[in-house]
């Protein structure tokens, strides 16, 4: 990664806001699906938007003690600065970091009282788990070590978070319909980490982080990335051929153009340090037009809007 260009160091990078499609998106499809039949006033949009928060500060958690984790394990070191510079340069301290980390996950438990003052206790269990999966990717269980990683996102943030929004907002604590639906988002989430790893490939296997592509040979691990971002594409055309996803989802097939340039750059990756750093910026953009459109493809064709106004 000697010929990528360092990012800047600091609490931006830290809190890598980019990234937060991983909560947005989640929760836009359980809120989606919620509305179709919960009461929606004043009281349920504020909590909505209390959801969105809880997500984002959970994802934040997740970056910024990834952070914590990876310079104290030693996966992140001098040499390969140009992914989080912030501990190894000294720019900001390992206390700091974990503290604000801590602090994000504070708060997200605070929100969750709320949460449960609203829909009843129910949401404890979605709340533990999404805490316990942020909180413990790299610091205490540090399961991302263990190759992991990506299994608890597809779980916890590509079903869970949607299935907990949709459990806030209706009281209910299982949708078939957010189950389905989340499953394109979930695949292609998840292929987002796969990019992570398969960007620090040779830098991972150096230090040991025993990621889940670092149990494979590089050419396998770009087909995992391959496939996780892509198989979303097949799964929404079949939700919908089935009945299980409504016509209006397709909309997410104009990303289509997004696929195709993940696509071209991952041939360039194993050869090209800048093609192999942007297999994670091209899945965020990838993964924000496809969930982004596909909920409001679903939004449109369940009427949902005029029934608001």
């Amino acid at each position: 990664m000697a010929d990528v260009k360092p990012v800047k160091a600091g609490w931006w990078n830290v809190f890598r806001p980019w990234t937060l499609h991983g909560a947005v998106v989640p929760v836009l499809i359980g809120g989606a699906v919620a509305f179709q039949t919960a009461e929606l006033n004043a009281l349920s949009v504020g909590m909505f938007i209390l959801i969105m928060i809880g997500g984002c500060l959970l994802q934040s958690a997740a970056n910024i003690l990834n952070t914590y984790g990876d310079f104290k394990s030693g996966v992140d070191t001098v040499e390969n600065e140009t992914r989080s510079p912030e501990l190894v340069t000294g720019v900001l301290t390992p206390k700091k970091v974990l503290y604000a980390g801590l602090a994000c996950l504070g708060i997200t438990a605070l929100l969750g009282l709320i949460f449960i003052w609203y829909s009843g206790w129910g949401i404890l269990v979605y709340g533990l788990l999404g805490i316990l999966g942020a909180g413990t990717y790299t610091v205490g269980l540090s399961y991302k070590y263990h190759g992991m990683g990506q299994i608890s996102v597809f779980i916890m943030m590509g079903l869970l978070m949607p299935l907990g929004t949709y459990c806030v907002l209706t009281g209910e604590m299982f949708s078939m319909e957010v189950l389905l639906l989340s499953l394109p988002n979930t695949f292609m989430i998840t292929g987002v980490l796969a990019g992570n790893e398969m960007r620090d490939y040779y830098e991972d296997k150096k230090a040991d982080a025993g990621t889940l592509i670092g149990h494979f040979s590089y050419e396998t691990g770009m087909r995992i990335y391959l496939f996780e971002s892509l198989v979303s594409f097949p799964i929404l055309l079949v939700l919908v051929a089935f009945g299980a996803a409504p016509l209006g989802c397709l909309l997410a097939l104009l990303t289509l153009y997004d696929a195709y340039i993940l696509v071209q750059n991952s041939r360039k990756a194993p050869t090209d340090p800048h093609a192999s750093f942007m297999l994670v910026p091209l899945c965020f953009k990838l993964n924000w037009h496809f969930g982004v459109l596909m909920v409001i493809g679903y939004v449109l064709d369940m009427n949902i809007i005029p029934m608001v106004i």
